[in-house]
């Protein structure tokens, strides 16, 4: 057996391929993404998309119609953390928007609204 024999393996191809356009990230830079964000393709990714990689290309067009980063991961049979960090770099990139879900911690506390109706019938 030579050594090009010794690190082929057949069944890791597939797997192999996106790791190696995330440069053996696993996070996307400077954000954490939730798995229920959506993810939509801006203009500029539409014109970009012929010179993209195949795995982001492939989103691009996924994103035209708005998806979830898990809907991405499930539709195209990629890795999620695979899927967070193409779409960070497109999001970085101005290909794609990503719009994330609501937080409780972003909400305004109940007593804020109280105060606020308490303003509002004083008028």
């Amino acid at each position: 057996m030579s050594q090009d024999e010794e690190w082929f393996d057949d069944d890791a191809g597939p797997v192999v391929r996106p790791y190696a356009v995330t440069g053996g990230r696993t996070r996307p830079t400077n954000r954490a993404l939730e798995l229920v964000a959506l993810v939509t393709t801006t203009p500029n990714g539409r014109l970009m998309g012929a010179t993209l990689e195949m795995e982001q290309r492939s989103i691009a067009l996924l994103c035209q119609r708005v998806q979830s980063i898990v809907e991405i991961s499930a539709r195209l049979d990629l890795p999620l953390g695979v899927v967070r960090v193409l779409v960070g770099d497109m999001l970085d990139a101005g290909l794609v928007t990503v719009n994330r879900p609501v937080r409780s911690s972003d909400r305004p506390s109940a007593a804020l609204i109280e105060k606020v109706l308490d303003g509002l019938q004083a008028l």
